[in-house]
């Protein structure tokens, strides 16, 4: 039978695995674990201390830091008591961090360390529901309304148990236990009422969908303010999986070395960028090395081809492969630890031809989809029943179905309970069958795989009525080891045009090498020889696309795209509305 609430599951949990190892975490060069029971008892004494704050039921609890075990114990503790967890992404600017705080009117704020408490700092006077701003590190501040760790932890233990297990019990399942604030690439964020259902739910369908086994562990270096991060979280607390948190992003490869994970989840671009890495120094280094390379990738493309149709390997081709995997692979293998059964890619796209790499160098991406409206899961591929260029399967219990204009619908449990304070936002999403309408253009086949082939909202349409996905043309274009970003213009207009931003690491050894003098990057990219260059790149691109695809015209923008400069979303998603409005003079003189 179900749990009513996320305290039931994590109190089980903690009740039947005491000693096991819940989470680890790397502090002073030395990786720390914590188990069960010591989880248990932390996350207590933190409900107590908001208590003792004065946070009452459905009251909203904002965390402004990156992944770390007091984000997961701040999350769990708010949440049992029937409180709410509003997550802020880390990147965000002080304005961005703002609007979140007072649209959801979080009565507190945990902040990771200095540069997140300056932000809230330079807003505090427009933050007027806002009570407490406690500190998540070992340091304070002389400002009256800034509490420490320590200080916040002290006011717990006046709270007894009968006053927590009130509040722990009195959690039902339809309560909000979380509010996701979507990354807004069209627009103001929405906040997406995440229910314990919600996250009970599509734990279990997720889990139920999953190669998951006794002594797995998980590395986890995605930001928990993101959903799919904490989809991930809790798949792992129903199974009793140890969570290994990332120090970073800069560490990951460090900590899959030391952790040796056996899955983790990541968004395509981290992906992309191993995928660049390896075959661009194999292409640096040529000769022999870029032989044998090409070799192993041959045989190991043979191999996934036939393990993807369910064949069988021929006896000779086996023994290539293990020639391949001693000399080539197991290296790219070690890179990630060593022990990787699978990994799992979602939140965007994955490039096929990505898939298909890895999956010949022996390590399996399962890709999946969902959306912040979805608990952030519908579909994925399955360990041993997967289709690259899709995103898999439904979740046992969640329906799936094509609207009449190609729409992808969702229905289920793990459909949100709504957007907070927007009631029609709600009604245009949700109808009133309870069919969540996902924004995404797809195909369903006969085994019910789905195929992703654009956003409705992005699909480019031009002035001869040719329908036109952009992300399929942008990822053509980008497979050049030099362009970094793409966004392809073309609505109502006569021909398809882009906005290009390079990898500087990549093109001055090439502008070098081929003898043009330059003084900055920003003197580089004005250069006819890299306008030529650029274009003979894209031209190579257009060769995977229809005529009606290829891009005719384009401009080279000198920084890369960024949360910074408000063309990227904390997530790293391209804002295209953003992007048209900050560039629309470069991009009209394409026209």
């Amino acid at each position: 039978m179900e749990k009513k609430s996320i305290y039931a599951l994590f109190h089980e949990v903690c009740t039947k695995n005491k000693d096991s190892v819940a989470y680890r975490y790397k502090e002073n060069g030395n990786w720390i674990d914590i188990t069960w029971d010591q989880q248990y008892a932390q996350c207590k004494a933190i409900s107590k201390s908001l208590i003792a704050l004065g946070l009452e039921k459905d009251d909203k609890v904002n965390i402004l830091s990156n992944t770390n075990l007091k984000w997961i114990q701040l999350d769990l503790s708010a949440v049992n008591i029937g409180s709410v967890t509003v997550g802020i992404y880390a990147s965000n600017l002080a304005q961005d961090c703002a609007y979140i705080i007072n649209h959801c009117e979080a009565k507190i704020i945990f902040v990771e360390n200095h540069d997140q408490l300056a932000k809230i700092e330079e807003v505090r006077s427009h933050l007027p529901h806002l009570k407490h701003v406690v500190t998540m590190g070992q340091f304070g501040s002389e400002k009256d309304w800034v509490l420490t760790w320590e200080a916040f932890v002290e006011k717990g233990a006046d709270v007894n148990d009968d006053v927590f297990n009130e509040r722990t019990s009195g959690v039902q399942p339809d309560d909000v236990a979380s509010i996701v604030y979507t990354s807004g690439t069209t627009g103001v964020p929405k906040g997406a009422m995440i229910t314990h259902q919600n996250l009970l739910f599509a734990s279990w369908s997720a889990s139920e969908s999953l190669l998951i086994k006794p002594g797995f562990e998980n590395l986890l270096f995605l930001p928990l303010a993101h959903v799919f991060a904490r989809i991930i979280l809790y798949v792992c607390l129903r199974n009793n999986i140890v969570i290994a948190i990332s120090e970073g992003i800069d560490k990951v490869a460090e900590n899959l070395q030391e952790i040796r994970p056996h899955f983790f989840a990541s968004i395509p671009r981290i992906y992309e960028k191993v995928y660049e890495k390896i075959t661009t120094g194999v292409q640096d280094a040529g000769g022999a090395k870029e032989k044998l390379f090409n070799w192993a990738l041959g045989v190991g493309t043979q191999v996934s081809a036939l393990k993807q149709a369910k064949k069988p390997i021929p006896g000779g081709l086996n023994v290539k492969n293990a020639l391949a995997n001693k000399l080539v692979f197991s290296k790219i293998q070690a890179a990630l630890g060593g022990r990787i059964i699978y990994t799992i890619s979602g939140a965007a796209p994955l490039n096929q031809k990505v898939a298909e790499f890895f999956h010949a160098c022996g390590v399996l991406i399962l890709e999946g989809i969902g959306m912040t409206e979805n608990t952030s899961f519908t579909n994925v591929n399955r360990y041993d029943n997967n289709r690259f260029g899709t995103v898999g399967q439904p979740g046992p219990g969640i329906e799936q179905r094509i609207a009449g204009d190609g729409e992808v619908l969702y229905r289920g449990k793990n459909v949100m309970k709504g957007y907070f304070k927007n009631e029609d936002a709600t009604a245009e999403t949700i109808d009133k069958d309870g069919w969540l309408y996902t924004g995404d253009i797809g195909e369903i086949d006969d085994e019910q795989f789905l195929k992703i082939t654009d956003r409705k909202k992005d699909l480019i349409i031009t002035a001869g009525g040719k329908n036109i996905a952009p992300q399929h043309v942008e990822r053509a274009i980008r497979s050049s080891r030099y362009i970094s970003q793409v966004v392809s213009i073309g609505d109502q207009r006569k021909y398809l045009s882009a906005l290009i931003t390079l990898v500087p690491e990549e093109v001055q050894p090439w502008a070098v090498e081929q003898g043009i003098a330059f003084s900055s990057w920003e003197e580089l990219v004005e250069k006819k020889e890299i306008r030529d260059f650029v274009e003979k790149e894209i031209t190579r691109g257009n060769q995977e696309l229809a005529s009606y695809e290829t891009i005719k015209k384009f401009c080279i923008i000198p920084n890369d795209f960024s949360i910074e400069g408000g063309e990227l979303t904390p997530t790293l998603k391209v804002k295209r509305k953003a992007i048209m409005e900050k560039y629309a003079d470069k991009i009209a003189a394409m026209y």
